[in-house]
């Protein structure tokens, strides 16, 4: 065991220490999960959705305290707010359906055996790990654990050791209903916890970086376990010569600098029709100038610091390797360091190329690149030129048209006239392309079922077939199959 220390990201101090959990001590809690889970699955699925309902009604009555250690995690008040009510929000979803998708077991007749019938059964895996990542802790923490609670899965959670502080109230929470914290455990650390973890579950949930990923997916393969993979983004959004500027410019600045852009989903590149794109470009650094810090006061302003350091050194690599290669900053463009937090403006920036960083790696910041387009082709094309295919955005006043151009995009989730709305709208099914995640979606219906396996029950009403009409003898008298017309 070990104390790691955590720096405040509006003070840049260390504030925040707590002990590691090392292995022998996440296999034991693993073994807890494990044992309660077995009562947790026989329970129906009603009575499990109200034991998630009181612990939403725990949840709901230490708001305050999860909001303000949730803001001393992230160093913003009103997206920690925000993340308490979609917690709450995501507890009554699932619930609401999970009885429904849970309770009838699927029945039929095999068509190719007529006299067998079949009825399938949804197991839960006994042990869900859940490793979540800094930029919204306890939305991320829980956006997998509610749905694996509520198929009857025991849930081992290991939040980001960047911010952790929320964890406490929410275990507050959890002592309110004790027999949800029997089967919802919390271990902390860094990446030997995570490492940890995925030794001693049945499937593993990961939002997070490409490269820690691939980690996590290498180490799910060797244990031949299912990974559910929640990757990076580099989101495109194409503005046709139909849009309209006010509401693409609305949209893809909130999309951009929403949250710092620090959300996988986040607008990262912007290709804009030719005939249009200075206008656009006015409009936005207009819009982009009149964003305003929330420093010092935490309440007031629109965008809070960069949460983890780290980040900020990629970002400030970006704008030098733009610069270097001739990029011209509109706005914003450094990081600054104000009261020991570190700080980016929304930075709209032209002359970019797609040998620039800025266009190939995730930014997880307010960087808005753009670049002019000739034609549909071409900005498909410089959509489509990336490994990421989380999702991405069409601005067109031409519904069909913008239809049509959403067909030819390698990503997950498509926004027309909007963006990043799989942020909100959880319930619509959809899967991440090329390296930004790999599994099951976590959205729709699938978000709960991907946590059971199927077992078929094969009933057989004819009398079973005797080993006796296996004698080859038999067999030689039948002609070959060959020889049948």
């Amino acid at each position: 065991m070990t104390t790691l220390q955590v720096r405040n990201p509006r003070t840049g101090l260390t504030d925040f220490r707590f002990e590691t959990d090392d292995a022998s001590a996440v296999a034991s809690l693993a073994r807890r999960l494990r044992k309660a889970q077995t009562e947790w699955a026989a329970r129906p699925i009603m009575k499990r959705c109200e034991t998630l309902q009181r612990w939403a009604d725990a949840i709901a009555a230490r708001q305050p305290e999860l909001t303000d250690a949730l803001a001393r995690d992230t160093g913003r008040y009103l997206l920690a707010g925000a993340e308490v009510g979609l917690t709450l929000g995501r507890i009554a979803h699932w619930s609401r359906l999970a009885p429904q998708m849970l309770a009838s077991a699927p029945e039929g007749r095999s068509s190719t055996v007529e006299s067998v019938r079949y009825v399938l059964q949804r197991v839960p895996y006994a042990l869900v790990g859940a490793v979540s990542p800094w930029n919204f802790p306890l939305t991320l923490a829980l956006i997998d654990a509610i749905p694996a609670l509520l198929a009857g899965c025991a849930v081992l959670l290991k939040p980001s050791e960047v911010t952790p502080r929320f964890v406490e109230p929410l275990r507050d929470s959890l002592r309110d209903v004790p027999e949800l914290a029997a089967v919802l455990g919390i271990v902390m650390g860094g990446p030997e916890t995570g490492i940890a973890l995925i030794d001693n579950v049945d499937a593993v949930c990961f939002t997070g970086s490409v490269a820690t990923g691939r980690r996590v997916g290498e180490q799910a393969a060797y244990r031949l376990i299912p990974a559910f993979l929640e990757l990076g983004g580099k989101d495109p959004a194409i503005v046709t010569a139909e849009a309209d500027l006010e509401r693409a410019t609305d949209a893809i600045l909130r999309s951009a600098a929403g949250a710092t852009g620090q959300a996988c989903q986040s607008i990262e590149r912007i290709y804009v029709d030719v005939s249009i794109h200075d206008r656009f470009v006015a409009l936005l650094v207009e819009k982009a100038r009149a964003v305003r810090l929330n420093y010092p006061d935490i309440h007031s302003g629109h965008i809070g610091p960069l949460i983890y350091a780290g980040q900020a050194a990629t970002l400030r690599e970006q704008l030098e390797d733009a610069r270097r290669r001739g990029a011209r900053i509109h706005c914003g463009g450094e990081i600054e360091e104000l009261g020991g937090g570190l700080w980016c403006r929304p930075t709209v920036m032209t002359g970019v190329s797609h040998e620039m960083l800025v266009m190939q790696q995730e930014s997880f910041g307010p960087l808005l690149p753009v670049m002019p387009f000739a034609d549909t082709d071409e900005a498909v094309r410089l959509a489509n030129d990336s490994v990421f295919g989380l999702s991405a955005a069409v601005f067109s006043r031409d519904e069909p048209a913008a239809m049509g151009i959403a067909a030819r995009l390698n990503a997950g989730a498509v926004n027309i006239n909007d963006g990043s709305l799989t942020s909100l709208v959880y319930d619509v099914e959809k899967q991440s392309f090329g390296v930004s995640g790999v599994g099951l979606s976590r959205m729709g219906p699938t978000g709960l079922l991907r946590f059971c396996r199927t077992r078929a029950v094969l009933i057989q009403e004819a009398a079973p077939t005797s080993l006796l009409a296996m004698d080859e003898a038999f067999a030689s008298t039948k002609p070959a199959a060959a020889d049948r017309t």
